[in-house]
């Protein structure tokens, strides 16, 4: 069993594997995984599914989001934007679970993971996935490091949409298909809307708290109601990709399955629009990552469904 110290929210785990799960946000991990799930389920329907290419892609994400997590941990922390007054679950490092040097060394380990996955990828789907490999991973850390930190410049949303959606995703299929798909892409888009969703919840929460320590996102720029209305919007826009992908793009109806997603996000709209306390909006994060990874079954799944049930469109 971990050891418990003592952090600004009560007890916490110990400088031990449990602690490095805590800094990993395993609950973000889904905004990672989903476009893997649904790129793979697209690429099934097409028949040019891959298992060890989709299991390496799989690998990957996780460790490029790892990686951010722990940068992200690790930065804010350098930089002044986590402290005692942080609202969100536990940082390891503002915590002192664990050292600065520590998680540093940690992220550099993830990243170091995915370039051996991404070796593997390469050596399969060739030259492209260098590219968009190292673009991730260089975004990943610029999120919140470097000289211009997206994250703090009110570009995080946008890194979000793109990397956490329409590259992922694209790039999944790419992996196994070795050539691009438009809907792969239209996939994607959606799922950047839903990731982007829960990182909207996260700067509503900490908006007092980012603005404190200069952080300009969107929410800080904004206010509550543009970021209040954004997270609808988000929601809205992942909403309607399977319905165009359905009505214009020939995907199955099973693809509607992807609507699902938005069911753990009614609970957490009622808390959007009627948060008293901001502290109140950390199971709205929850609900939304929910979301994400239901959405991204959805997709996938449905897609497959298409492909060989009855309902498998024109």
């Amino acid at each position: 069993m971990a050891a418990l110290v003592t952090g600004p929210r009560g007890e916490v785990p110990g400088p031990s594997f449990h602690a490095w799960v805590l800094a990993t946000r395993p609950r973000t991990l889904s905004a990672a995984a989903a476009p893997v799930v649904a790129g793979s389920g697209f690429a099934a329907a097409d028949e040019v599914f891959a298992p060890l290419p989709a299991l390496a892609a799989l690998a990957g994400a996780l460790f490029i989001q790892i990686a951010t997590n722990l940068a992200n941990d690790y930065y804010d922390f350098v930089k002044g934007g986590d402290t005692e007054e942080r609202l969100g679950p536990v940082r390891v490092t503002q915590a002192g679970i664990l050292a600065p040097q520590a998680v540093f060394r940690g992220m550099m380990a993830a990243l170091g993971l995915a370039t051996l996955i991404g070796v593997y990828l390469a050596w399969i789907a060739g030259w492209p996935v260098i590219v968009v490999g190292l673009v991730s991973m260089l975004m990943g850390v610029c999120y919140t490091g470097g000289p211009y930190p997206l994250s703090y410049h009110g570009l995080g949303d946008v890194f979000v949409f793109v990397f956490f959606g329409p590259v992922a995703t694209a790039a999944t299929y790419y992996v196994q298909a070795q050539f691009w798909s438009a809907g792969a892409v239209l996939a994607g888009a959606g799922l950047g809307a839903f990731s982007t969703a829960m990182l909207v919840v996260n700067n509503l929460r900490d908006r007092e708290t980012d603005a404190a320590a200069g952080k300009r996102t969107l929410a800080v720029r904004f206010g509550d109601r543009f970021t209040v209305a954004q997270y609808f919007a988000s929601l809205a826009a992942a909403a309607a990709v399977p319905v165009v992908g359905v009505a214009s793009m020939g995907w199955s109806p099973w693809t509607l399955l992807a609507l699902a997603g938005l069911a753990p996000c009614a609970a957490a709209s009622r808390r959007v629009l009627g948060f008293t306390d901001r502290r109140a909006l950390n199971p709205a994060l929850g609900m939304t990552a929910r979301g994400v990874a239901l959405y991204g079954v959805g997709l996938g799944a449905g897609a497959l469904l298409g492909a060989v049930g009855p309902l498998g469109g024109p």
